[in-house]
């Protein structure tokens, strides 16, 4: 089918384009950048240079392009994450989140488009009950005051996309792979991410491949509704952030108490390593057919962050992305 891919030059989308090409669609891509048209062109895309929060823009783009369905993957994260300022540092994702989305269903409404699918984050699960979150759990109601913005932003793009005849909101997990786990591995080997309290935060991990292939599951055969796009194995943060720091050669990460943390992170970093929720992938096994070739973290670090990083030409990535999706 014809796609509009918003958000075509971050990290996802370099794995998300090869995949849709592969598939026999027809991409348009879009990217800010004029510089990373040539690199879409060359993976088989028709670029085009757009802001995301350009209303007319996107309206234009969307005409011209006709497409069938839209994917909206528009991020602006790059760097570490700020945890004590954390809306600070996403606040660009959180305006794509809100009146980017607002933009691109209006296109997608102006242009009698009923299929959009749009990322969202497994990671803003509530922190109450079960250490294993379904699509039924909601948005963290009561997030920390740092995230309280990038929280609901996520909230609004989840509930606008829903709001589609067919729209489909895919909850990523945490993103590895290349383009997307060099700040963490920085932070990792640089002994920057210690464990804090007990570290019994449960995390959910995701391949930037196993995310591509989902999603376009989701585009071709998905019903209306929300997936947990995660591995099969959600981990505690003592459990995977050791092995993480043995696979990149580091030392092992330093333990501090849950007052120093709070110091140090803020309530968001408290909250991360301490109370937080995985994902269950079992609705997206079985409504779209798909199961990640990476069924666990624990290959999938060893395959993904011990390998050389693609040389610079072949990395399609507007701004790096990381684990944690804002």
């Amino acid at each position: 089918m014809r796609v509009f891919l918003a958000g075509a030059s971050g990290a996802i989308g370099n794995y998300l384009v090869r995949q849709l090409v592969e598939r026999g669609h027809r991409v348009t891509a879009t990217t800010h950048t004029a510089a990373k048209v040539e690199r879409l062109r060359a993976a088989g895309a028709d670029p085009v240079v757009v802001d995301g929060l350009d209303a007319a823009g996107i309206r234009e783009a969307v005409a011209r392009a006709e497409p069938e369905a839209i994917l909206h993957e528009m991020t602006a994260l790059a760097g570490p994450p700020n945890m004590r300022r954390f809306d600070e540092w996403a606040a660009v994702t959180s305006e794509l989140r809100t009146r980017g989305t607002d933009h691109l269903l209006a296109a997608a409404r102006a242009a009698g488009i009923r299929r959009v699918v749009a990322q969202s984050y497994a990671g803003t699960n509530q922190r109450q009950g079960s250490a294993l979150k379904t699509e039924d759990e909601p948005v963290d109601p009561n997030p920390p005051r740092a995230q309280r913005r990038s929280t609901a932003a996520i909230r609004y793009l989840e509930q606008a996309v829903r709001g589609m005849p067919e729209g489909i909101v895919l909850r990523y997990g945490n993103l590895y792979g290349p383009g997307a786990s060099e700040p963490l591995v920085e932070m990792v080997r640089a002994r920057k991410m210690p464990i804090i309290g007990d570290g019994a935060g449960v995390w959910s991990w995701i391949h930037l491949q196993d995310v591509a292939v989902a999603t376009v599951a989701a585009l071709e055969r998905g019903a209306p509704g929300v997936y947990n796009i995660v591995d099969d194995e959600p981990a505690r943060v003592r459990d995977w952030l050791p092995y993480l720091a043995e696979v990149v050669g580091a030392r092992p990460p330093l333990h501090v108490p849950v007052w120093l943390g709070y110091l140090a992170a803020g309530q968001v970093g408290v909250r991360l390593m301490t109370q937080s929720r995985g994902a269950s992938n079992e609705k997206a096994r079985r409504e779209l057919g798909w199961a990640p070739v990476w069924r666990s973290w624990r290959d999938g670090f060893r395959a993904a962050l011990t390998a050389p990083a693609p040389a610079p030409a072949a990395r399609r990535a507007e701004a790096p992305t990381h684990g944690i999706h804002g």
